[in-house]
This record gives C-alpha cells, sequence and structure tokens, in this order.
C-alpha cells in the first residue's frame, strides 16, 4: 500500500511544477530565455551613456545585441535540429577546429586592450571570439571520449592523462593570447567532466597541487597579472590605478543597496565604471536592481545549471554517455564562468576578462552559450525519446527508477 505524502501540499506543487511527463526540460528553457532578456535590458541600461558619447546614438549597442541575440536564437534553432550523434561522430574534427582557431588568432586576430582574443570576419561587423568556439569544441570531443574510454579513464593512468596533454595543447595557445580567465573555466570543466566520469580521488589531488603550481608560475609571470593580484587584496591602495574597476564595482554595489537606485539610474555607468556593458554588467545590474535582483539572476543560473545537471543524470540512467557527459560539460562550462565573472564584480576574485553568460554584451559568448543550451535540450528530447521507447519499469524522465535495475555500463557509481 502506497504511503501517503507527509506534506500533500508541497506533494501537490511539486507534480505541478514537474516535467516528467512533457517533451523537453520546459525550466531549462525558463531560466535561459530569462536570463537573455534581462541581459538585453541591462546592457542597454549600461551602455546607452557610452554608445551615446562614442557614436552618437544611446541604443547601438543595444541594437547590436539584439541582432546578436537573434542571430544566437537562430543558430540554437538550427542546433536544436542537429542529433547529438553528428557531435559525437565529429568531435575529433571540432577538436581540431578548437585548435585551429586558437592558432589562427595568434596570427591574424585582432589586438584589444593587450590581448588578440578577436578574429575579424571580413564584410562583417562582427568579431568572432575564438576561445568560446573552443569551449564547446573542447565539450564535445571530451564527452565522445569518455564515451569511448571510460572503463579505462577509471582504471589507467594513460587514458586519464590523454585528455589533459590536449587541454596543456589549448592552455598554452590561451595564455598566448592572453586569456588566463578562460584557461581557468576550461580547466575547471575538463577536471569536473573526468571527474563525473569517476576517475579515482586520488588522482585529482596530485593533479590540483600541479595546476595550483602551475597557476602561481603564471600569475607571476607578467606584471599586470601581479598588479591584478595586489589590486585585488587592497583595491582602495590604489584606487585610480591597479584598483580602479574592483573600487568602482564595489561602489555600484553599495549604491544598490536591498532595492537598488532604480532601472536606468545607475551613476557607475556614466563613465565611472569600465565595461559596464560587458565584464562588469553584473555590478550595473546589483546597482540599478538591489541585492534582491542580484539575487534573482543568481537563482536564474542556479536553477540552469542545475536542470543541466538534472538532464545529464537521466541520460545516464538512460544508458546514454555522451549525452551525459556533453551536459555535464556544458553545465560546468556555464556554471564555472558564470561564478567567475559575479565573483570578480563583488571582489572575491582577481579581475579577469570573462563574459557573464547569456547575459554579458557581445556576440561570440551569447552565440556559443545559445547553441549549448541547444545541446541541453536536444540531450533531454533524445533522452526521454528512448526512455519512453523502454519498457515501463525503465528510469522515469525526471531521473527515478520505478523499479531496482542493475547498473548501466558506462555511468559513474
Amino acid at each position: 500500500m502506497k504511503r501517503a505524502p507527509r506534506f500533500p501540499r508541497l506533494a501537490r506543487l511539486r507534480e505541478r511544477l514537474s516535467t516528467r511527463d512533457h517533451a523537453f526540460d520546459g525550466w531549462l528553457v525558463v531560466a535561459a530565455l530569462s536570463l537573455m532578456l534581462i541581459g538585453w535590458v541591462m546592457v542597454t541600461s549600461a551602455s546607452s551613456e557610452v554608445a551615446a558619447g562614442l557614436t552618437g546614438n544611446p541604443w547601438f549597442f543595444s541594437i547590436r545585441h539584439a541582432i546578436f541575440l537573434g542571430v544566437a536564437l537562430g543558430a540554437a534553432a538550427f542546433a536544436l535540429r542537429v542529433p547529438l550523434a553528428w557531435w559525437k561522430v565529429n568531435g575529433p574534427l571540432l577538436l581540431l577546429l578548437g585548435i585551429g582557431l586558437l592558432v589562427l588568432v595568434l596570427l591574424v586576430g585582432r589586438e584589444i586592450n593587450g590581448s588578440k582574443r578577436w578574429i575579424s570576419i571580413p564584410g562583417v561587423p562582427f568579431n568572432l571570439q575564438a576561445s568560446e568556439v573552443a569551449k564547446l569544441c573542447l565539450i564535445a570531443y571530451m564527452a565522445g571520449y569518455l564515451e569511448r574510454f571510460l572503463p579505462q579513464v577509471r582504471r589507467q593512468w594513460g587514458a586519464f592523462l590523454r585528455p589533459l596533454l590536449i587541454l596543456a595543447i589549448f592552455g598554452v595557445l590561451l595564455i598566448l593570447e592572453p586569456d588566463y580567465g578562460a584557461v581557468v573555466v576550461i580547466t575547471g570543466c575538463v577536471m569536473g567532466m573526468l571527474l563525473m566520469a569517476g576517475a579515482p580521488w586520488g588522482r585529482f589531488l596530485l593533479l590540483a597541487l600541479v595546476v595550483a603550481a602551475g597557476g602561481a608560475v603564471l600569475a607571476i609571470a607578467e606584471p599586470y597579472r601581479m598588479a591584478r593580484l595586489a589590486s585585488f587584496v587592497d583595491p582602495w591602495a590604489d584606487q585610480f590605478a591597479s584598483g580602479y574597476q574592483l573600487t568602482q564595482a564595489l561602489i555600484a554595489f553599495g549604491r544598490g543597496s536591498w532595492l537598488g537606485m532604480g532601472l536606468g539610474n545607475s551613476v557607475q555607468k556614466l563613465f565611472y565604471l569600465p565595461e559596464a556593458h560587458t565584464d562588469f554588467v553584473f555590478a550595473v545590474l546589483a546597482e540599478e536592481l538591489g541585492l534582491l535582483g542580484a539575487v534573482g539572476v543568481i537563482g536564474l543560473f542556479a536553477l540552469l545549471i542545475w536542470r543541466a545537471m538534472a538532464v545529464g543524470r537521466r541520460a545516464e540512467l538512460a544508458r546514454l554517455p555522451f549525452a551525459a557527459y556533453l551536459s555535464y560539460g556544458i553545465a560546468l562550462v556555464i556554471g564555472a564562468q558564470a561564478f567567475i565573472n559575479i565573483a570578480v564584480s563583488s571582489g572575491m576574485l582577481p579581475t579577469k576578462g570573462l563574459t557573464l553568460p547569456l547575459l554579458s554584451y557581445g556576440g561570440s559568448s551569447l552565440l556559443v552559450s545559445a547553441v549549448m543550451m541547444a545541446l541541453l535540450l536536444r540531450a533531454d528530447i533524445e533522452t526521454r525519446q528512448a526512455l519512453r521507447r523502454e519498457s515501463p519499469a525503465a528510469p522515469r524522465p525526471d531521473g527515478a527508477p520505478m523499479r531496482p535495475h542493475s547498473q548501466p555500463e558506462g555511468v559513474a557509481k
């Protein structure tokens, strides 16, 4: 006899909010689209004065961002129609594409603020950021690699280290740009995917020491990185030079208080806070919408990452390892980049040039992030279709098995 739920109202609410009988996870779509729309509003607000000063048109960056948003949604709709099997089969080619773009940007890339991160496309008013595409290519290759060599990754050092050699190639090319923030993001992503695949903990502890030592060397290798670290420790000591961005961002957070100054009423965006509509858009958001608005956006990112992880778990239960590890990789990249951007804006981490996924101004970041969301939806749709084709005893789409069953092959225990 089935036991009655302890809290019937909560059980009924959970049942109403559940998406297990739907064709896809609606909460994932809600979170992604909400962040995109909030991003458009905040880019419009944060860039109006800068755009008026540079171009004479206060809506210049808003219009460009709207175009980027339309192109990103179109690319996402196209990617949603591509089966995951295509990404799995072409993983090695995508890896070569990612490495090729990182090499190309070093040769013919456009230098902005001392970094070569963008490739100018002739005839198109759009600069492609190579590292954004490279992240997606690396995730797709890693998901296919883990599907093919999962038992060896868990037991053999050689299979465990091969992805790290590829990661080292990506890292060296990114450091040459330089793009230290992207190195941190892709390192965390690859290590996280290996951990989700069930690689032994002891290897990660050893590699953590190596990575920490390498990070320390990279931090002191360039004077500008040392200046960022010094300004991070005490930004007010040199608030008009190395600590300028951070102090202005902190002022924005302080002015925002609980409820904010009101949409469009930010003072820091008036040529005080550099990169207000790109890297530091979250600081302007906190100033205009206050603590409640900032926490709401963080909640949307948390919802997005939670649902992405849930997609990966459902794929594991459905014995679809490629979809599972692809979903985990996307969740890790979005989560890591969002955490670093927000932590930098609020003074918890040293300043890095990373955009806030789905929210900051920038065509490359928005385009790749939208395609990642489409891949998550595709993984979820294919997983639910596979589960429906199985017997009634198969796991339900919400990830809860209807009866005990054996551990599927290729799933981490």
